[in-house]
């Protein structure tokens, strides 16, 4: 077991350890709420999240091909 000058040093490396884990990381919370955000276009037909455009009309016609495509994915 560490005494002295020995334990303060060890305990002061830990803290310092610990301060730059703290400060590089983001927490839970912070990475659910970009993903939220990220995810922009919403199926009517399921309700399912889609990120762009694009994989929103990929989905549609292999989900829901028996359904007619929406207005917003006409052009894309």
């Amino acid at each position: 077991m560490a005494r002295g000058q020995q334990k303060i040093q060890s305990q002061q490396k830990n803290a310092a350890k610990k301060a730059a884990a703290q400060k590089g990381a983001t927490s839970l919370a912070d990475q659910k709420k970009a993903a939220a955000k990220a995810l922009t276009h919403s199926c009517p037909v399921c309700k399912a999240q889609m990120p762009d455009p694009k994989t929103f009309k990929q989905h549609f016609e292999n989900k829901h091909s028996k359904m007619p495509l929406p207005a917003e994915l006409q052009d894309v």
